[in-house]
């Protein structure tokens, strides 16, 4: 049940640039020096985005490094011994990467660098106690592998077995989860993607960060309605008619993040708690499912908040659903002066 504002920090990177994320304690001069090495280097910024969140200073520059490219393909050509400069200011992926992560170590930052083809689609998928929305993404033929499930219980252990996928417990007692456990998971299976598959603890600015536009939430509700916690007890509440339930990314701030796909369904008469949940667990399964193939399919484009989706996806209700609107009255329009 994380939350987004809509802010930049969801955007997803564009494909054919190179995202470079520094995160870290906040603190003057780390813009200045990242900025400055990318103009020694002949980096082009196509766009850069900073915020500030509790402490932690998260910067997203997504630049044109056809220098740092075409170095490569020469070191390459010619069999260097070093992946050091070659002529010029022109240094390869392997050089550029180390000078950044120099800057970093000097200003405790974590600097991350994605080139374009690098981008391999790992999906890591977090999970606590339910288990409907786990089992419909393993069972789903996605165009990417779910490489690991990580729990902040053990429950779901046995699930992620029946699939073959490794599953690791972070959570402590109380499902607490060690996030700097989480991260180093992160890491190690090279993941691209995080799915929230009813994972029911807030991300920390530290994952969000890293991560920004590359975590995906379901959560129970036509957002922005009934954000947070007991959201199908507050449709109950509310005495809504339609409920329903948005897949979105994932931003620091709870429930708000840019919208992907949703889906809504009626609320009988005297319906309970339990009544609602049970129409909405399977959309739940759905819509996170579709959200998912949305963006691996690279449809989804966060712009001032809001997605901007192309493809063949069902974002919202199915056209029978649509089509049993009316379609007028409408106002007239206006008279001609």
């Amino acid at each position: 049940m994380p939350k987004p504002n809509g802010s930049p920090e969801a955007a997803a990177p564009t494909s054919d640039l190179t995202e470079i994320t520094v995160v870290g304690a906040d603190r003057t001069g780390i813009v200045a020096e990242v900025t400055g090495l990318l103009f020694e280097h002949g980096v082009n910024i196509e766009d850069i985005e900073q915020t500030v969140r509790d402490g932690v200073f998260r910067m997203t520059l997504l630049a044109d490094t056809t220098p740092i490219d075409d170095a490569d393909d020469r070191w390459e050509a010619e069999d260097e011994a070093e992946p050091a400069d070659l002529a010029g200011d022109a240094t390869t992926r392997a050089a550029f990467r180390e000078r950044l992560a120099d800057i970093g170590d000097e200003l405790g930052v974590d600097v991350r660098v994605r080139f374009p083809d690098e981008r391999d689609e790992g999906v890591a998928v977090l999970v606590t106690k339910e288990d409907h929305c786990l089992r419909a993404l393993l069972d789903e033929d996605l165009d990417a592998e779910i490489r690991v499930v990580v729990g902040n219980h053990p429950d779901l252990e046995s699930v992620a077995r029946e699939h073959d996928v490794p599953f690791y417990d972070i959570g402590d007692d109380s499902g607490t989860p060690d996030e700097e456990r989480l991260l180093d998971l992160l890491d190690e299976y090279d993941i691209d993607l995080v799915v929230l598959a009813r994972y029911m603890r807030i991300l920390s600015p530290d994952v969000v960060f890293r991560y920004a536009g590359r975590i995906i939430n379901i959560h129970p509700s036509l957002l922005p309605a009934f954000p947070g916690a007991q959201a199908y007890r507050q449709a109950v509440e509310e005495g809504v008619r339609v409920a329903g339930v948005t897949a979105h990314y994932v931003t620091t701030d709870l429930d708000q993040g840019p919208i992907l796909t949703q889906r809504a369904f009626d609320v009988p008469p005297e319906a309970t708690v339990e009544d609602v949940k049970d129409r909405g667990q399977p959309l739940e399964a759905d819509a996170l499912v579709e959200a998912v193939r949305v963006h691996l399919a690279g449809d989804a484009t966060v712009r001032r908040g809001s997605v901007e989706v192309t493809g063949d996806h069902q974002f919202g209700m199915p056209d029978e659903a649509s089509a049993a609107n009316p379609d007028a009255p409408v106002d007239a329009p206006p008279a001609d002066d």
